[in-house]
């Protein structure tokens, strides 16, 4: 291994044993690592967050079953890089093929993939920190078995970092001192690579020193700053704004905040916290608040005229409105619900008393001859069918039990007693 390389490099596991983590799958009654055992890589998607272990798996993996080894980046590789290492000539088995951040393969990447896996050209190993079932495309995905790597826990991080102490001959030339690792754990976010290359780091910034202390204080000014671990574009994108929701939706404003506090920190963009709360509005609190949704709205205005950092007392205000709200999803159940009906009855004729009737033969064959003009009758209503003869009676909209809803149910009663049984 060259001198020179990152510490995260020179400590890159060549063979299971030394491998660190990830039993879930490589735990010796596993499928995976008795398909290893008997020399057998199937074609894979391996997804989990960066620095766990996908690259040296897959490098492994070449090495246990003697395969010839070829990788790419799909961040910079092509059809054209494709086709070249696919028309290079195999042993006995087929080469593996390792394709670094996959995900970002367009389709017709994925596509040239997809005939070489199918043929046998290759064996794939893909490797992703995207949930693949958004990324990869569902006919190269049914041909990989996926297997979700995990980030580190701190037993597992201080393998490493032991491993790494005890073995690496640039470090054994120091005499170094771990006080405490809280911080460098934590920092490391579960990622093995940073958390070597952290400590590199920490020891360089003490070159010259005859000891070298490593203690909290140190790693977070060596560090200066944790920056928050978030993916505008990733899988955590849609897990953080997933948590943000369902703190609103089940009234939570604590949590709320929280989550929001996380985006806001990340840098996620102010406008699509305003739009998913918007949405929630209407999906989630509706008819229990119509207010809710003017509130949202003006939020949506406020966001589009004022951006960071104001706009997060706005979005702090309508999140806490939100979550503190009565909730009913009616409204979403019931176009849903009506939905699914159109499609299976769109051949049903429109009530002929309920079609327009803009010529003189529309009208003497009786279209909306007999449709009742509500602020004809008194009240404003008439009580008259607006469905397909065949769906007369079927009721969609069903009140949630809330204070404003529980009104609008008693009126439904009043004006529907003898159509729907609310």
């Amino acid at each position: 291994m060259d001198s020179f390389a990152p510490l995260a490099e020179r400590m890159r596991p060549r063979n299971l044993d030394d491998y660190v983590g990830q039993e879930h799958i490589l735990g010796k009654t596993k499928p995976l690592r008795r398909a290893l055992d008997a020399g057998i890589v199937p074609s894979m998607i391996l997804w989990g967050p960066p620095g766990v272990g996908k690259t040296t798996l897959a490098l492994m993996m070449a090495e246990i079953t003697k395969r010839q080894f070829h990788s790419l980046s799909a961040i910079s590789a092509g059809v054209k890089d494709l086709r070249e290492v696919l028309s290079k000539p195999s042993g006995l088995f087929p080469p593996i093929l390792f394709i670094d951040e996959i995900h970002r393969f367009n389709k017709s990447q994925q596509d040239a993939l997809l005939g070489a896996v199918e043929k046998g050209q290759v064996t794939l190993i893909g490797a992703t920190t995207e949930n693949p079932s958004f990324e990869v495309n569902s006919a190269l995905l049914s041909r990989c078995q996926v297997y979700i790597l995990e980030a580190f826990g701190k037993e597992q991080l201080n393998s490493m970092l032991q491993r790494a102490l005890k073995t690496d001959n640039w470090l054994n030339e120091k005499d170094i001192k771990i006080v405490n690792t809280d911080s460098l754990f934590r920092i490391s976010g579960g990622d093995g690579r940073k958390l070597l290359n952290l400590l590199e780091l920490i020891v360089n910034a003490q070159i010259g020193q005859k000891e070298v202390l490593i203690d909290n204080v140190l790693v977070e000014e060596v560090v200066q700053k944790n920056l928050a671990r978030y993916d505008k574009s990733g899988e955590q994108h849609y897990d953080i704004i997933s948590a943000f929701i369902k703190s609103i939706r089940g009234s939570d404003p604590n949590g709320a905040l929280y989550w929001m506090a996380r985006m806001i920190v990340a840098g996620e963009d102010p406008k699509f916290i305003a739009r998913r709360m918007l949405i929630l509005a209407s999906e989630d609190i509706g008819l229990a608040n119509p207010t809710a949704m003017m509130v949202a709205n003006a939020c949506m205005d406020a966001i589009m005229k004022i951006g960071y950092p104001e706009g997060r007392i706005i979005l702090s205000q309508t999140a806490i409105y939100l979550a503190t709200s009565p909730k009913s999803n009616a409204s979403y159940v019931a176009i849903d619900a009506a939905i699914a009906l159109a499609e299976q009855t769109s051949h049903l004729p429109v009530p002929i008393d309920l079609r327009n009737a803009p010529t003189k033969l529309m009208k003497e064959i009786g279209y909306g001859k007999e449709y009742k003009y509500s602020h004809n009758y008194a009240g404003n209503f008439a009580q008259q069918n607006f469905m397909p003869d065949e769906l007369k009676g079927k009721k969609l909209y069903e009140p949630s039990e809330n204070a404003r809803e529980n009104e609008i149910k008693r009126s439904l009663q009043n004006w529907w007693k003898d159509w729907y049984e609310y």
